[in-house]
């Protein structure tokens, strides 16, 4: 969820600005095609020691997991400040690192007789029609209509994070979450990416400028990998009810 302080940073630069990039998300495009290319060979390759070694994936995944909440703060403060050609190969580093913490989920999901291989390419198929709704609508938000849309969008996602590490604590005490509640926080947890979809096309070209391309190639890729996240989970959760 480290999507919740970048829209949070992205929400304070945004008040009040004009157009700063009004081409930096088609500039951002093959920044953010080439990272989901990387995140599904990450993927790839997290299923690989799943199915070889499973005895090592989960000292794998924890030392993945870390050093992608490095990357992440170091890629997006290095990409801020303009120098692309060294935040370019920690954001290819970052998206194979985010593509092997994915492939448990996934996993997860082709291992599900209701979801299977099927379940992961819906996943994906909704990102891409997220996409381009979201891209029609929130490129013709006007000024009070995306403000509103962006500050409740961004109240969202502070709710779900903050349910989410109530979740997981709950978890580490052995308290885990009825299939009924999983479904309506996952189908929650859809609603808002969908909306921060939406929101991204009003955000940042109003805090990024053309040439900024990488880290608004960051945000739009936080937002469809966490919406594919709870597109996966609710599919799951759905075929796993009691």
């Amino acid at each position: 969820m480290s999507n919740t302080s970048n829209f949070k940073k992205a929400m304070q630069e945004v008040k009040g600005q004009a157009v700063l990039g009004p081409n930096v998300i088609t500039n951002a495009l093959p920044y953010l095609g080439g990272g989901l290319v990387l995140t599904a060979l990450g993927t790839y390759g997290g299923l690989g020691v799943i199915a070889a070694r499973p005895d090592l994936f989960m000292p794998t995944f924890i030392g993945a997991m870390i050093a992608e909440l490095v990357l992440f703060f170091v890629a997006r403060g290095v990409a801020s400040q303009g120098n692309n050609t060294t935040a370019l190969p920690l954001l290819a580093l970052y998206s194979l690192l985010s593509g092997y913490t994915l492939s448990g989920i996934v996993y997860l999901a082709l291992s599900s007789s209701g979801v299977g291989i099927q379940g992961v390419g819906i996943a994906a198929l909704g990102c891409g029609v997220t996409f381009i709704v979201g891209r029609k609508i929130g490129s013709n938000l006007s000024e009070e209509d995306g403000l509103a849309l962006a500050q409740t969008v961004r109240l969202g996602v502070m709710a779900l994070f903050v349910v989410l590490i109530g979740q997981l604590l709950f978890s580490v005490f052995g308290v885990y979450t009825p299939s009924w509640l999983e479904v309506a926080i996952s189908g929650v947890g859809v609603a808002i990416f969908a909306g921060v979809a939406v929101v991204d096309f009003y955000v940042l070209p109003r805090t990024y400028t053309d040439e900024q391309y990488l880290p608004a190639a960051l945000s739009m890729y936080l937002t469809y990998i966490n919406l594919f996240i709870f597109i996966l989970r609710l599919l799951i959760a759905i075929n796993s009810r009691d």
